[in-house]
């Protein structure tokens, strides 16, 4: 009976060190993320969500991002994210073919924002991590920082 308390409890220990390194983790994330004040002049806040990894989603995905650009009048009238997870990730590979647009865009201030989950993974199965785009800002968990940008205020949009 001591044995599976003791043993109950360091699993207890375990789960809760687990959900506090999470935490953690995610609130370091989001205090590296820019602030809404980066953008004050901003008439939306919108997050693109590219989770697959077709090149026709991904020219969607920019496609979208400059017309949002053009339809609010500039870069500094509307503040862009576009967050890749999954196969999405693809479009941050520093090889990617679109690099030179996520360049223009980048300099239009869109923020691209890689999963490092996603990252992770690909790097367990394959054994070789994926090289990203430097313009790329990584977070731990695509889906979590989506969510927190709701919460502040941005629409999540998967086109």
């Amino acid at each position: 009976m001591k044995f599976w308390l003791a043993a109950r409890r360091r699993a207890w220990l375990l789960t809760a060190a687990a959900s506090l390194l999470t935490l953690q983790a995610t609130a370091a994330a989001a205090s590296d993320a820019p602030t809404l004040e980066d953008k004050p002049f901003a008439e939306a806040r919108i997050v693109l969500q590219l989770s697959d990894g077709e090149d026709e989603l991904q020219a969607r995905v920019l496609n979208v991002a400059n017309n949002l650009i053009k339809h609010y009048g500039g870069p500094d009238l509307v503040d862009l994210e576009i967050v890749t997870f999954g196969p999405g990730i693809e479009l941050l590979y520093a090889d990617n073919p679109h690099r030179e647009r996520i360049a223009s865009l980048a300099a239009n201030g869109v923020r691209f924002v890689a999963c490092m989950n996603t990252v992770d993974t690909i790097e367990r199965v394959t054994g070789t991590r994926p090289r990203l785009n430097p313009l790329s800002q990584p977070v731990q968990a695509g889906v979590a920082h989506i969510v927190t940008r709701v919460g502040q205020g941005f629409v999540a949009i998967r086109p």
